[in-house]
């Protein structure tokens, strides 16, 4: 999955060789705050996550490139084939932040869920403070569905979170108004 603009910008799928990178990106407290997960994890835990979920139907798991620099982790997980739903999940390398990599690495991930996987639904949770991310997700098509109160312990105190949807209506609605304009 790829876009056509000046630098080779694409996901393609997370392999044994990315752990190094998605072991810094977990043992980050500040990425790590924002997905409620304490920021210590081993380098043994992560590799044998992955070899436990590497044929799992239910996750698809991408790098963000960008001029075949690795930039930042996208996640499908929890796809549910019956209902046809999938929870979201994006982090970008704080070195890469600011720079539109989210936005253009969403679109890419959402086009896999709706035109290849023929979801219906891609939902999210967001820290409600989280601002930045929220912005970034409501340009995307996301809209609210919902608070968690009080739902994630971090940092000494309770994290109200937001949970975000977009439909695959709604996606190829934007996507065919952004393509005639």
């Amino acid at each position: 999955m790829t876009t056509g603009q000046a630098h080779l910008f694409k996901l393609r799928p997370l392999e044994r060789e990315d752990l190094a990178f998605i072991h810094q990106l977990d043992n980050n407290a500040n990425i790590m705050r924002y997905w409620f997960e304490e920021p210590y994890e081993a380098f043994v835990e992560l590799s044998d996550l992955y070899d436990k979920h590497i044929h799992d139907q239910s996750e698809r798991r991408f790098i963000v490139e960008s001029d075949s620099e690795k930039v930042g982790l996208v996640e499908l997980v929890e796809i549910d084939y019956v209902h046809r739903r999938s929870e979201f999940q994006i982090i970008i390398a704080p070195r890469y932040q600011g720079k539109g990599y989210a936005s253009r690495a969403a679109k890419l991930a959402m086009d896999y869920a709706f035109s290849v996987l023929n979801l219906y639904k891609l939902y999210l949770i967001v820290d409600k403070e989280n601002v930045k991310a929220i912005h970034i997700y409501n340009k995307l098509g996301f809209h609210t569905e919902g608070e968690l109160i009080d739902e994630f312990f971090v940092n000494g105190r309770y994290h109200t979170a937001i949970r975000m949807c977009v439909f695959q209506h709604q996606y190829f609605a934007m996507k065919q108004q952004s393509e005639n304009a």
